[in-house]
C-alpha cells in the first residue's frame, strides 16, 4: 500500500485543523494506475458536516496536487468517520473506553474471529473487550484487523438481553 510523506500528512492535519476538524485517518488505496485518498475527519461534540468535508476537500486537493505524491490521477475522498466508525490511535481507545464494539480478528485466528462486546481499554500490546457473557477478552493487538464502534449493540444491551449470545 502506498503512503503519504510524514510532512505532507501534518500538513494535511494543520489544515484539518484550521477549519475545526481533527482528521483521524488518511487511508491510501485503489490500483498503482488510480490511487484513491481518504481523509476521514471527525469534530467533538457533533461531527463534520457535509460542508466541513467540502471545504477541507477542495484545500487537500490543492496541497495533493502540489505535492504530486504518486504518478498518475488519483480521487480524493473526504468523509466523517461515521457512526460505526473504526478506532484508529490511542486517542480514539480512550475515548471510547467502555462503548460497544465488534473487533474483527485476523484470519486463522480461532473462532469467533469477530467479539462483540464492551471496550475496556487498549495497553501493553492488548485490545481488551468484555464479551456479552461477561468475560473479558485479552486480544493481541497484532492479531486484530480492526475495532469499530457498535452503535446496534448498545441498543440491544438493555437488562433483559445482558449476557445473551
Amino acid at each position: 500500500m502506498a503512503h503519504l510523506p510524514e510532512d505532507l500528512l501534518a500538513r494535511l492535519g494543520r489544515l484539518a485543523q484550521g477549519e475545526g476538524v481533527e482528521l483521524v485517518a488518511v487511508e491510501v488505496g485503489g490500483t498503482a494506475r488510480k490511487r484513491v485518498v481518504r481523509l476521514v475527519l471527525d469534530r467533538e461534540p457533533g461531527g463534520v458536516t457535509l460542508p466541513d468535508c467540502e471545504v477541507v476537500s477542495r484545500q487537500a486537493s490543492v496541497l495533493l496536487d502540489a505535492y504530486d505524491p504518486f504518478p498518475g490521477a488519483f480521487t480524493l475522498e473526504v468523509s466523517s468517520p461515521g457512526l460505526d466508525r473504526k478506532l484508529y490511535n490511542t486517542n480514539d481507545f480512550v475515548r471510547f473506553e467502555g462503548r460497544a464494539v465488534r473487533v474483527r480478528m485476523r484470519p486463522g485466528w480461532p473462532a469467533p474471529r469477530v467479539i462483540e462486546g464492551t471496550l475496556q481499554g487498549r495497553s501493553e500490546g492488548f485490545v481488551r473487550v468484555r464479551d456479552r457473557a461477561g468475560v473479558t477478552q485479552q486480544l493481541p493487538e497484532g492479531d486484530v484487523l480492526e475495532t469499530r464502534l457498535a452503535p446496534n449493540l448498545e441498543e440491544k444491551e438493555t437488562p433483559q438481553h445482558r449476557g445473551r449470545t
